[in-house]
């Protein structure tokens, strides 16, 4: 191939672009059926005669030739044949195993629509279902049996060039609890929005079940469950298995493949971080995800109150994950505006099952220490909102109805502008409903959800947009961000900063329709901005294991964007010179 470029794909298929033509077409040496029931490689009825002559699969399709747009039609129409959304996820997912690229270009078609089918919400409810609607399996399942032997289940995975992991234990799945194996909907579900949103491609994505056993009594007995039938293993064998995964991942991809930990329980979760985050390139999406989309809406919410962060006085209810990594990251956010540390901490309260964290409380976590301060003992949410008068209070304990009408109209009775994000997931777990929130504020409540709640129509004819604090607007930029410059160690400043840039992005017509992040509709754009945004803090403080620096970073991200335009499957052709072509004879 004269002045031609190879660089390796995946196992699948070499790809090569042709200088001369610039033109890209991919090589594979399967052929047949296995072409046709390989979802990287299909492409229905969008494959030439040409291809298909050479691929081996002419007869094997229909005598019709559709572009992609013709296939998009299809998979629209028969998605909306699908009687409920538990039926649209099934389908999506069996278009996943079918053409992946098919796949994510229905996904970006509307991605305001397919994202509540494939994440939250109706993930939840999907892994809730796992055992009856499981068709094929995907990812890596690695087991507590399997320690000692963890580097030969890696070596199972087909794919060489893995540059994310997204891995759960299930013990706590969204706010539904231990949902053991049935939670690897959610590691399949984070990294098909990796490659949707932040345009990482797919085969550089492994999502990873540990399973260490369920502690579900109706899983054990369900007799379609998929995963281990013991109760779980902890203490000393559940930490080897966890040090061995995440050697035996980096010894195989390397130091800067990411590894996201996802739906940990919380004894587990901060402990794993503290204790890899220097080590490893990893994060944990619940604790410090959540924060930054969440600070995110602070910080857009700040230009309506025409405030500083340090000015806010804020209620958590939960001091779970997402509490904690949230209110760890505002604490950085007033620090950033010069309040000193101590002083940040004392404007954070948290409420838990217990009631309000207070010094001298009994079994106070390490976590729980650092925000318990001076105060006598409260058991009600209610009368903690009044006492303390925070200006904004935000529910991450997947308690649903919370924030009370009494409660909310409190807020509303000390704040002009009062601050109340309903982050719980799903949307059954919701502190509040948006309505809600809007009417017993009138109006006036900045509202925010982790999960989406439909536009609210005001008495007065105002039209509001719920914000959603997803955490898909933080999570493929940063994965994005961090694999593009070979980040080794994730710290705090990086999820800082795409808070910071996430709310820069949100227009003040944004802001006036109550939205407190961009529409959904741009998230790839905004992806991609926080991932150039990460490059360049990295390279300023010395954080990118990538040399040379490259000089256009948004060049640069561009070119490693994934896309759901089909692959030419063509040999490159061409001759040589006719001398060098004659065919030697001789005379028997």
């Amino acid at each position: 191939m004269a002045h031609g470029l190879v660089r390796r794909e995946s196992v699948e298929t070499e790809m090569h672009k042709s200088e001369t033509k610039r033109k890209t077409f991919v090589y594979t040496k399967k052929r047949g059926y296995d072409v046709t029931r390989n979802p990287h490689l299909n492409k229905g009825m969008a494959f030439s005669l040409e291809e298909r002559l050479q691929l081996g699969t002419h007869g094997l399709l229909p005598p019709c030739f559709i572009s992609q747009d013709v296939q998009l039609l299809r998979v629209l129409k028969n998605y909306d044949m699908q009687k409920d959304d538990l039926d649209r996820y099934v389908f999506l997912m069996g278009l996943q195993d079918r053409n992946e690229k098919l796949f994510y270009r229905v996904l970006t078609s509307d991605i305001e629509r397919f994202m509540p089918i494939i994440y939250t919400p109706i993930v939840g409810l999907a892994c809730q279902q796992y055992g009856l609607i499981f068709r094929r399996p995907r990812g890596l399942f690695i087991t507590i049996h399997d320690r000692g032997h963890i580097s030969s289940v890696l070596q199972n995975w087909p794919e060489k060039d893995i540059r994310a992991v997204c891995v759960t234990d299930g013990e706590r799945i969204l706010g539904l609890g231990d949902l053991g194996c049935y939670g690897m909907g959610i590691p399949v579900g984070k990294l098909a929005l990796y490659t949707a949103c932040g345009g990482m491609p797919p085969q550089q994505c492994l999502p990873v079940m540990l399973d260490v056993g369920t502690d579900n009594e109706a899983l054990l007995k369900d007799p379609l469950y998929i995963g281990l039938r013991h109760k779980r293993v902890r203490g000393q064998a559940y930490d080897d298995l966890l040090d061995e995964f995440m050697k035996a991942v980096s010894d195989r991809y390397g130091m800067d493949c990411l590894i996201q930990f996802e739906d940990f329980a919380n004894v587990n979760a901060f402990r794993l971080l503290s204790k890899y985050r220097n080590k490893y390139c990893t994060f944990n999406d619940d604790i410090q995800g959540t924060a930054a989309v969440a600070v995110a809406g602070l910080l857009a919410a700040l230009r309506i109150t025409k405030s500083k962060m340090c000015d806010h006085t804020i209620v958590f209810q939960g001091a779970g994950e997402a509490a904690m990594g949230i209110a760890e990251l505002i604490s950085m956010a007033m620090e950033k505006e010069g309040l000193p540390k101590e002083e940040c901490l004392k404007k954070i309260w948290m409420f838990d099952s217990k009631g309000l964290i207070v010094k001298g409380r009994d079994h106070l976590t390490h976590e729980k220490e650092r925000f318990a301060h001076e105060h006598p003992q409260m058991k009600n949410l209610e009368d903690v909102v009044r006492e303390l008068k925070p200006t904004a209070i935000i529910g991450a304990a997947a308690i649903a109805g919370a924030f009370t009408e009494q409660i909310i109209r409190a807020m509303a009775s000390f704040n002009e502008r009062p601050i109340i994000f309903a982050l719980s997931n799903p949307t059954s777990k919701a502190e509040c409903t948006a309505e809600q929130c809007y009417t017993f504020t009138e109006g006036r409540g900045i509202f925010a959800s982790g999960s989406p709640f439909d536009p609210v129509t005001l008495p007065d004819g105002r039209k509001l947009f719920p914000g959603q604090g997803n955490n898909a607007y933080i999570f493929p930029g940063v994965g994005l961000g961090v694999t593009a410059c070979a980040i080794r160690n994730i710290s705090e400043e990086i999820f800082l900063t795409a808070a910071e840039t996430l709310a820069h992005l949100v227009t003040e017509k944004d802001l006036a329709e109550g939205r407190l992040y961009p529409p959904l509709s741009s998230i790839g754009d905004v992806s991609r901005k926080l991932a150039i945004k990460i490059i360049e803090y990295a390279y300023e403080h010395n954080m990118a294991s990538l040399h040379p620096e490259p000089s256009d970073k948004e060049a640069y991200v561009h070119s490693l964007t994934y896309s759901t335009d089909y692959d030419e499957f063509v040999v490159d052709s061409y001759r040589w010179p006719e001398g060098s072509m004659t065919v030697q004879t001789c005379k028997l």
